[in-house]
């Protein structure tokens, strides 16, 4: 076997990044109670890029999205009260969009940990996806 140092032409897919299980404390619900108390929340965040040589090949950040950015952006989402996960998760993806010129789709799903219901479950989730308009490519 001849390994050479020249690279190999490759056509590369679209490249995902995963955040997964980011853990919060925050004040949305639709009863009183959860808004002032708060609770536990879950989130899960897919961004899709278009691949960039500059990141893939050339090791350089400005070819991708950072994760601590993409962290603190949800973490500005998420201290904003709200009363439906469905909100929080319109605004989210959103702000990703806004702050994300190289994001093409997004999926966010926001989970309230130990949701006020009398049930005994994991948690109650809800997970929304997004495109960018192709006016905006």
């Amino acid at each position: 076997m001849n390994s050479s140092s020249s690279a190999v032409s490759l056509q590369y897919s679209p490249l995902e990044i995963r955040l997964n299980n980011l853990h919060f404390y925050a004040h949305h619900g639709v009863l009183p109670q959860e808004r002032v108390v708060g609770g536990r929340f879950t989130l899960q965040i897919l961004l899709v890029l278009a691949p960039s040589l500059a990141a893939l090949e050339h090791d350089d950040l400005e070819g991708t999205v950072s994760y601590a950015d993409v962290y603190e952006l949800a973490k500005e989402v998420m201290a904003q009260p709200s009363q439906l996960l469905e909100h929080v998760a319109a605004r989210l993806l959103q702000q990703l969009f806004r702050h994300f010129p190289q994001v093409q789709r997004a999926t966010v799903e926001v989970q309230k940990d130990n949701p006020p219901m009398g049930a005994d479950l994991r948690g109650c989730s809800v997970r929304l996806s997004a495109t960018r308009a192709e006016d905006e490519v």
